[in-house]
């Protein structure tokens, strides 16, 4: 069963000159004396079609701004697509960015449970699982303190917990995850495995290669907004690296898998882009 498809969607946002001092320059700077508006418009998805069945473990794979991010925003619905349709059958858990989700003045306990509700949980599920939520993210300590003074890593910890334990139908997990240490990241990874061998949906988004070919089953290589190309990982990263200049043979792919050289290599093929 299709549990997520987007049909022609594209999201589209107005750029404009920055530097304005005041409302009047602003205004002034909005509209020209042609009455036409000065903004540019840039397409951050263009015309993205995708099915995903439930079940799936799904990865998007791309240069920064090729657009990964805003189909996850779209998924979790924190923004909506300027066309297109997007349909989303069951609920959607994200951990799209630190301590997004979490009220700062509330404590760690008490957001769990505020999570929980948001999911449409019952207290009593939310008490049931808690244990287990506290106990993953390690900070059994600092439960009953307000998260505004976690570190951006018991964030992370605390906010994957609470999404990888509450079993949404859907599971968004973005590059924060990279905030972890590499024991928290290899726990995380073994929780994602576990969750899709239950048949839970997991939409996946990292520069690491090599956690995207080992989590995910199918992926999407975007580019400028559009999908280049989807399939199987190992096909779809060559493709990937070949197009920012990186090569993939056979028994020595583990070196590219490197994030940072990946980084590299992105930044290298935008410059060229530029010049």
């Amino acid at each position: 069963m299709k549990i997520i498809t987007l049909e022609q969607v594209s999201k589209r946002y107005r750029l404009s000159q920055l530097g304005s001092k005041s409302i009047r320059e602003e205004l002034a700077r909005l509209f020209n004396r042609n009455g036409k508006s000065d903004k540019e418009e840039f397409f951050a998805l263009r015309d993205v079609n995708i099915e995903i069945e439930q079940g799936e473990a799904v990865g998007f794979i791309g240069p920064n701004g090729s657009g990964k991010s805003t189909i996850l925003k779209l998924l979790a619905r924190i923004i909506y697509p300027t066309y297109g349709k997007i349909t989303v059958r069951g609920s959607v858990a994200s951990l799209i960015e630190v301590g997004a989700g979490f009220h700062p003045e509330l404590t760690g306990r008490e957001n769990v449970f505020l999570y929980g509700s948001i999911m449409g949980m019952r207290q009593a599920d939310v008490r049931a699982k808690f244990d287990r939520i506290v106990e993953f993210a390690e900070i059994e300590r600092f439960i009953d303190t307000p998260v505004k003074r976690y570190s951006s890593g018991m964030y992370v910890r605390l906010g994957f917990a609470v999404a990888a334990h509450i079993n949404p139908h859907v599971l968004l997990v973005d590059e924060v995850l990279a905030v972890g240490d590499a024991t928290f990241q290899h726990k995380c990874q073994l929780r994602i495995e576990e969750l899709r061998r239950g048949g839970m949906t997991i939409i996946f988004v990292s520069h690491d290669m090599t956690a995207v070919e080992r989590l995910c089953n199918r992926i999407f290589f975007l580019q400028q907004g559009q999908v280049q190309a989807e399939g199987p990982p190992r096909e779809v990263i060559a493709r990937y690296y070949q197009a920012i200049g990186i090569s993939w043979e056979d028994g020595g792919g583990q070196d590219a898998c490197d994030p940072m050289r990946v980084a590299q290599a992105e930044r290298s093929r935008s410059q060229e882009e530029l010049q």
